[in-house]
């Protein structure tokens, strides 16, 4: 057993290195779809398919091209060594086959992977920066008995798709995807009450705020950062229970860095940090109130108009540990995974389909999300440590060497040859260009300070 196999053995964390990750991928897509496929009676004899081949066909021909027809599918089936029409392969897209492609995807989400630490000192101080976050995928109706959705929402009909993903910015490490019902809660999601190592740092959006979860991460260790859930009660240094908007309101300053308690039950002991913003963009954020609350039909609270003013953040870091102006920045770091999902959808196609059939869809949908975690992963081994890296041009290059993989996939020296150009490609990947009038995050979070607050 080499050093790659024994980590994999102990499911330690892969040491930084693109070739390394080739026997997990390899492992998963022969081992894992061979005993996927004998379990869910996917392939009962090997005729033309093997459940790994099949497998193979599917996730390596939407990982080349997220839009693949069923002739190109079979033109990946012939690079695994299997001819079949394209007839015969929409044949294949069957229950069998969505449950076997689930199986090798919960399989592929238990594994640890991980890149060399991002070159961003603030990133670094914690060790990692998890960002966790939902997306929701529409799916044909025919499918809301396995996954329902909310019904009569805009892309959320009788059944959707709820995808939870958890991700470390400072090593790309990924926790998740998770699957769930379209219509449950974010904060329904098992990843909601993952524990990560101590010293971390959490990144919460308010569609996981709870107070109960900050206190368990603070009894663990872990560091937290949020934007503050309107209504939520404050209790000042003082003793006094205010609302939001009464604290701001007696606060001289156009910058707040107060500790309090939060919750009138859960007395949970936090800093509150306020900035005002310009009355520009106070202005746009009622705007976009008033919209959302005219399509439910119901008012603006005067609270939740009077904090437009400002942008409220709560966190369990003292002031030693953090300042205000990282704070913002980390903050507005949380669009990346917001981005990720992005590349995902529109460059990996995640939530569309050439097919209306149902069973096809779902089998299309699991297969790019295997594609697109294994696509991440080389993307992580290959060039995670460069902070101006381009996740769109990384994630072509993947794409552009799909075929030399699939070519020479059961060639283990060969297939490190084909990695190790793969990472010299993504080397020479481009980057994203330094903006001055909109900073990329890589930019705010290497000179918060300089940046400014507002």
């Amino acid at each position: 057993m080499d050093g790659a196999e024994a980590n994999h053995a102990r499911k330690e964390p892969w040491v930084p290195s693109i070739t390394a990750v080739a026997p997990v991928i390899h492992a998963h897509l022969t081992t894992t779809a061979e005993a996927a496929a004998r379990q869910t009676g996917c392939v009962q004899r090997v005729r033309q398919f093997s459940g790994a081949t099949l497998v193979q066909t599917c996730v390596l021909g939407f990982l080349e091209a997220p839009d693949a027809s069923l002739s190109e599918l079979c033109q990946m089936a012939a690079l695994r060594g299997v001819t079949i029409t394209p007839q015969g392969l929409a044949q294949r897209f069957t229950p069998a086959l969505a449950a076997t492609l689930q199986l090798v995807l919960e399989a592929l989400v238990r594994e640890v992977v991980i890149g060399p630490a991002v070159t961003l000192p603030l990133l670094q101080r914690f060790g990692q920066v998890w960002l966790l976050d939902t997306t929701v995928l529409s799916l044909p109706d025919e499918l809301a008995p396995l996954w329902a959705g909310c019904g009569g929402q805009a892309q959320r009909g009788q059944a959707a798709l709820k995808v939870a993903l958890d991700f470390d910015l400072v090593t790309g490490q990924l926790a998740g995807p998770v699957l769930q019902a379209g219509r449950a809660a974010d904060r329904a999601s098992v990843l909601t009450e993952q524990a990560h190592p101590p010293g971390s740092l959490r990144l919460q959006d308010l569609g996981f705020f709870r107070l109960s979860s900050f206190r368990e991460a603070t009894r663990r260790g872990e560091a937290w950062l949020s934007r503050l859930m309107a209504g939520t009660r404050v209790w000042s240094a003082d003793g006094r229970c205010w609302s939001q908007a009464e604290l701001l309101a007696h606060q001289p300053a156009a910058v707040v860095d107060l500790s309090v308690r939060l919750g009138v039950k859960e007395q949970l002991p936090a800093r509150l940090l306020a900035v005002r913003v310009p009355p520009e963009v106070a202005a746009t954020r009622r705007e976009r109130l008033e919209r959302e609350a005219r399509k439910k039909g119901q008012p603006v609270s005067a609270e939740r108009l009077a904090l437009a003013d400002w942008t409220v953040l709560i966190t369990n870091l003292p002031p030693t540990a953090l300042t205000v102006a990282e704070a913002l920045a980390l903050v507005r770091a949380r669009w990346q995974i917001e981005q990720l999902f992005d590349l995902w959808k529109t460059h990996g196609g995640l939530d569309r389909s050439r097919s209306q059939q149902p069973w096809r869809v779902l089998c299309e949908l699991y297969a790019k999300l295997i594609a697109l975690v294994i696509q991440h992963w080389l993307i992580v081994q290959g060039d995670w440590q460069a902070p101006a890296r381009s996740l769109v041009k990384a994630a072509r290059v993947v794409r552009h060497c799909v075929h030399w993989l699939a070519a020479v996939f059961d060639r283990p020296h060969e297939l490190r040859q084909v990695l190790r150009t793969l990472h010299r490609l993504l080397l020479q990947a481009g980057r994203l260009n330094p903006r001055k009038q909109a900073p990329n995050t890589y930019q705010r979070l290497l000179h918060p300070s300089a940046i400014g607050l507002t």
